[in-house]
């Protein structure tokens, strides 16, 4: 029965390649070419020259290589076709395909971009913005953070002398051609929601039974940032005491 990781062919078609395609984007998988639904051989025509034909446009329309196997049984010919999962992501005329239990399917803009972070290792705060530049960061929040670290021993003072560029080189916020990514502009920048519409700041206030969440949203104003700053002001404008049905 066809799985995960396996599907079966009558015969061979090139719109097949998509298949070899997502298994390569997920966890690899097998395909056979002469097998009915049911596993049963039903056996195809010109098995030898797709023996010769198929691991040639597995590797010009996909990048990677697959092993391609003959078979015979009770005289009937049939292929199977084995794909390792990919380190990196493939497509196939351009379009990135995922087997997906027993289906395939075609990524769309956002499933594309969560599965290229997943696939490279990447996480969503480390994403460079490229429209983003230092004009966007906030540099008085920058000051805070370096006058909170030296005051607690985490930074010395000679990083006061630091040029911007290299306190977010340095914080790893910026990469080696100077892109922004979107901790940088969470943590320090001017106005976080013009890049992150849904952009927030919370947290948590313990008692002795139960514990507090605060919400900062405001736009364009430092409650915006994510730390340093804005901790101060949530703080300051919030309840001296308050409760919620949240034990600890």
């Amino acid at each position: 029965m066809e799985s995960q990781n396996i599907e079966y062919k009558q015969s061979w078609k090139d719109d097949y390649l998509k298949w070899i395609c997502g298994f390569a984007n997920a966890q690899g998988g097998t395909l056979y070419i002469g097998i009915d639904d049911n596993g049963n051989v039903v056996g195809i025509q010109d098995a030898k020259k797709l023996f010769e034909d198929i691991p040639n446009k597995v590797v010009n329309y996909i990048g990677i290589v697959a092993d391609v196997d003959f078979f015979q049984e009770n005289g009937k010919d049939y292929i199977r076709i084995s794909v390792l999962p990919s380190n990196t992501p493939v497509s196939y005329h351009g379009k990135l395909y995922y087997r997906s239990g027993s289906t395939l399917q075609e990524l769309n803009s956002t499933a594309v971009q969560n599965f290229l972070m997943k696939k490279t290792g990447a996480t969503w705060d480390t994403q460079i913005v490229k429209h983003a530049s230092l004009d966007d960061i906030d540099k008085s929040a920058i000051d805070y953070f370096l006058r909170k670290g030296i005051d607690n021993g985490r930074l010395t003072n000679e990083v006061k002398n630091d040029s911007l560029q290299k306190i977010l080189t340095n914080l790893r916020l910026m990469d080696n051609d100077g892109r922004l990514t979107m901790a940088a502009l969470m943590l320090f920048g001017k106005d976080p929601q013009r890049f992150c519409l849904n952009a927030r700041f919370k947290i948590g206030r313990f008692g002795r039974t139960s514990v507090t969440s605060l919400s900062c949203r405001k736009k364009g104003s430092s409650f915006a940032r994510a730390i340093p700053v804005p901790a101060d002001g949530c703080l300051k404008n919030s309840p001296k005491k308050t409760t919620t049905s949240s034990k600890v």
